[in-house]
Parts: structure tokens; sequence; C-alpha cells
């Protein structure tokens, strides 16, 4: 029995953010129904359609979507039309929950804030990941992952003291947002089982973002100081860095943490010897390009395995092609592997954690657009095959991208 068996999950969210959350919900047993518009699909799906895009099938060849969309559901509805908004209500009903990440206003201006999800269904629980909140002066402001982690201060902690701010990644707030809005949503569904009370959760993903720059909020409420960046800030290793080896783009990262590891670190890489003393070889001046002038030698697999039997920290930076073939992983049978309409065979990644030795299951694949419409609004609303074939005809419901 998985552990959400019986919750049935409405994901209005696009993008990274809000269908991540789901898909965890899903990978635990949640029946999650995505309700997408022909008109106004998941972005993710592509950021724009045209004619020649439709007619090779775009929207069923994007990566992304299909990463964060498996074991789910798919159903399309035009929400600004009467009849959509209405099968929507319907659906509510059957729910035990809704996600949104919409720019703030976009439920209202659709007739589906809150309140009327609630007059449909007492006890539905409705998480809103908006991205600065629901509330004060930026609540309407839009924003991606990437304007989100800059607004929670993250890259001006990383980098070197000369760099421009660094971003973390292309999009780090969209991810942190997806776990947190997966927590906040596991705890609203516990609250409601256990109670009987829905409730809307306010999810600011810039706020979701902070604790990762806990570090320099604290220092600077502690000493009125902004906190340094990259080899300028207080570190309690001896050394670290990054590291050429053997090969194209191959690199080795190294953390060393005590003065027995340092005199070892030496020894293994066969530096020179006035480097050996850990008091004042760390910070001779020409100390990383005595260390890159030796692991540009090896191979960063093989040199990573060496430090490692030393009880050095090291790691080698792995490619997304090192990843699929990586020996650990292919043991873990991490990487779960489904065929999906268009693309063909695909490589699902397994949900990081588990009940046993087995990992959770990939049961399904991403759905195509639109791909239970029958199932669900036949199925689960009773709707017949020719209220079904009215609603295509008259554009409320679809299974290929329109052009608005």
């Amino acid at each position: 029995m998985s552990p959400l068996s019986g919750i049935r999950i409405i994901d209005l969210s696009m993008g990274w953010a809000g269908p991540l959350a789901c898909r965890h919900l899903a990978d635990l047993g949640a029946e999650v129904i995505k309700v997408e518009s022909c008109i106004r699909f998941d972005w993710w799906r592509s950021w724009e359609a045209t004619p020649e895009w439709i007619d090779q099938d775009g929207a069923e060849k994007s990566t992304s979507f299909n990463m964060v969309n498996r074991n789910k559901r798919a159903i399309t509805l035009e929400l600004d039309q009467t009849e959509g908004k209405a099968l929507l209500l319907r659906l509510v009903g059957h729910a035990n929950a809704v996600v949104e990440n919409f720019s703030g206003g976009v439920l209202k201006k659709l007739g589906l804030e809150y309140e009327t999800l609630r007059a449909h269904n007492e006890q539905i629980v409705l998480l809103s990941m908006p991205p600065f909140g629901a509330s004060g002066p930026w609540a309407d402001f839009r924003a991606y992952g990437s304007t989100v982690e800059h607004a929670s201060g993250l890259p001006h902690l990383n980098g070197q003291p000369e760099d421009l701010p660094v971003m973390q990644h292309v999009a780090l707030g969209d991810p942190v947002g997806g776990i947190a809005g997966a927590q906040a949503l596991l705890t609203a569904l516990r609250h409601q089982r256990r109670t009987g009370q829905g409730q809307q959760i306010d999810l600011s993903q810039t706020e979701a973002l902070f604790p990762l720059a806990s570090h320099g909020i604290l220092e600077f409420s502690a000493t009125g100081r902004e906190p340094a960046r990259g080899r300028d800030r207080p570190n309690a290793s001896i050394h670290q860095g990054v590291y050429p080896c053997q090969g194209h783009d191959e690199w080795l990262v190294i953390e060393i943490t005590r003065p027995a590891e340092w005199t070892v670190f030496v020894e293994t890489l066969n530096l020179p010897s006035h480097l050996s003393q850990p008091d004042t070889g760390p910070h001779h001046p020409d100390l990383r390009t005595y260390i890159a002038d030796r692991t540009s030698l090896e191979g960063a697999a093989s040199l990573m395995e060496t430090l490692q039997r030393q009880g050095i920290a090291a790691a080698r930076t792995f490619s997304y092609s090192d990843l699929l073939t990586d020996p650990h992983l292919a043991a873990r049978n991490f990487w779960q592997w489904k065929d999906r309409a268009v693309v063909g065979r695909q490589p699902n990644p397994s949900a990081p954690y588990r009940f046993g030795a087995a990992p959770i299951p990939v049961d399904t694949p991403a759905p195509t657009l639109g791909e239970h419409n029958a199932e669900v609004l036949g199925g689960l609303l009773g709707l017949s095959a020719d209220e079904l074939s009215d609603l295509k005809t008259r554009g409320i419901i679809g299974s290929r991208p329109r052009l608005r």
C-alpha cells in the first residue's frame, strides 16, 4: 500500500516548482490529476506554439516537462470558459487538495479563489506558491526560479569577492520551492485527515530559499557587516578546491578538515615536502598550482578513489552521461526506463527516498496533453461519450495545443 493511496490532488501548476511538489506526492501514491489548457498549456512544454511545433508533436518532446510529471493523469479544461470552470469545481468536490503556482491575482480573475473552492468542498486544501507570498508590496510581482534566487540573497554569498553575484543554478528557486511545497502539502493533508479541516497554504518560494542563505542573514544580524564571499570567508576547512584532472572537462573537488589529513594528502599526491606542515603548507602562494599540476596527470575517478581510501573527502564532478552510467546508481536501480508516446524509451530518476531496498516505482511516464480526458471526466464525473464529444467540438477540452 502506497503511503498516500486514496489522496486525490488537482494540479493546476506549471513549470517546475508546482509540478515537482505534486510529483513527490504522486510518487508516494496520491492520484494527481494535472489540468492544462490547450491554449495556455504548461509552459514547460514550450514557451509558445507555432503551427510547425504543433504538427511535429512538440508538446510531448520536452524533457523538462516529462521529468516532473510522471505518475500523473492529465486532462484539459479551458478555465476561462463557464463549462471548463464548472467541470473543475466538480473535480474539486472529489479532491483533497488543489495546487497552483500562478502569479498573484490569476485565481481571483478566474473566479477560483479559495473561498470558491471551499464552497464546493469545505475540506479542500489549496496550496498557492507565489514567488513572494500572497501579501505585502511584492505579492503581485511575477518571477521565475532565477529571480527568486536573486531575491533570496544567495548570489551575494556565492563566488569570489571580485565576482558579480553568482547564481547556484539557472533556477534554484524552483526545485527548492517544489520540495517546500510537498512538505507543506503533506502537513496540511495530515491535518485534514485528523480534523476534517481544509486550509489555504501561502508558500513564498523566495522565503523557502532563506534557509540556504541563513549563514549570511545571521552573520549580518549579529555583526552588522555583509558576510565575506569565497576565499575571504572564515572556514573550518584547512583546504578546499576544485582541480583539473586528465581528460576533457574532468574535475575533482577536495576538502581537508584536519591536520592529519593534510599530511596524508601531501604524501598521497607526492607534493613538495615543504608543503607538508598543516600550519603553513595550505597557505603557500603556489599551492594551487602544485596541486593542479599533480591532479591533471590522473583520471578524476581513480584519484577520487585513491584519496577516499586515505580518508580524504574527494569527489569527481559528474556529467549527465556519467550519471546515466554510474555504477553506484546502477546498483541502486536508480534509473527507471519507461516507454512514452512520441519520445520513446526514456530514463526516469527514482525518488531520493525509499521504503526498503527497492526504489519507489515509476508506474507511468508523464502524460500527453489531455490523455485522460475520457478516463477522468467520463469515469470520475460521469460524462457521456456524447458530452465529451460536444466539449471537444466546442474547444472546452482537447488533446492538441491550439494557437491563441
